[in-house]
């Protein structure tokens, strides 16, 4: 009877252990997707979504803590540069990301990566954004505002627009604040609003060029073949016209000579 006591207290003591840390397991899961990012302001909605506010605290990198279950981000008015790849993975419940009033100028590839099922909204404006790179934006369709960004409009600009999935409207706030070529005169216009500027012109010009010079160069090459083949046929031919030429008088000699031998 005291050995089963034992093994039932052994026993015990063991389940007791597991299930302490399953439970401790558990409150360090809870506690790691629903607290709140470090000197951040976290509220909960009525539907039941949490809101992270993160503005105007001076962050030059965004956080990594951001609780998975958050719907709403807010790191607008601070001193972030740029966005790295995988930043917000594992936000997936997020519906709006606000970036705005920042010193963005780089978005890196897969920025927003992730979020391409649940983000509706995106604002991206009154940052330093020159360029577009349709890979930082792979598979997100959100609503974004890009408005007061110094877009530099140019070739790499005209062919990027089509491969960025965002909502078609989102486009229009692209507007230029420096262009090449400079003379086209897009500068101030919203670029996707002027159908008819082909930004590319000078690129396929160029390129026009190029072909030109290379076919110049070959055909310039074959010319120069022919012609040293043609005198050098020119020069093999008059000799051999030469030789030809000296086979009947080289007969004739040996006609005389013969006839002279039979009249002796």
């Amino acid at each position: 009877m005291s050995l089963l006591a034992d093994w039932l207290l052994r026993h015990s003591v063991v389940m007791c252990l597991l299930l302490h840390s399953l439970v401790l397991m558990t409150f360090c899961f809870h506690h790691a997707a629903t607290s709140c990012s470090k000197n951040c302001y976290c509220s909960e909605s009525e539907s039941g979504g949490k809101t992270v506010r993160c503005s105007n605290l001076q962050l030059t990198e965004i956080p990594q803590d951001i609780p998975n279950d958050t719907r709403r981000v807010y790191l607008d008015f601070n001193l972030l540069t740029t966005v790295p790849t995988n930043a917000f993975a594992g936000l997936t419940n997020l519906v709006e990301l606000d970036l705005s009033h920042n010193e963005l100028s780089q978005l890196e590839p897969g920025a927003f990566r992730g979020l391409g099922s649940s983000l509706q909204f995106l604002d991206l404006s009154s940052n330093k954004l020159a360029n577009l790179t349709p890979d930082a934006f792979e598979g997100l369709r959100a609503r974004a505002n890009l408005t007061n960004n110094p877009w530099h409009c140019n070739c790499n600009l005209q062919m990027a627009m089509p491969h960025v999935d965002l909502e078609p409207a989102s486009l229009t706030g692209i507007v230029c604040q420096t262009s090449d070529p400079e003379k086209i005169g897009v500068e101030g216009l919203a670029f996707l609003l002027a159908p008819d500027i082909d930004l590319c012109v000078e690129m396929k010009r160029t390129t026009d060029v190029a072909m030109l010079v290379v076919m110049f160069g070959w055909f310039t090459m074959v010319i120069s073949y022919l012609v040293y083949y043609v005198r050098a046929n020119q020069e093999d031919a008059r000799r051999h016209l030469e030789y030809l030429k000296s086979l009947p008088s080289r007969q004739g000699k040996s006609e005389e000579s013969s006839t002279i031998s039979t009249v002796v």
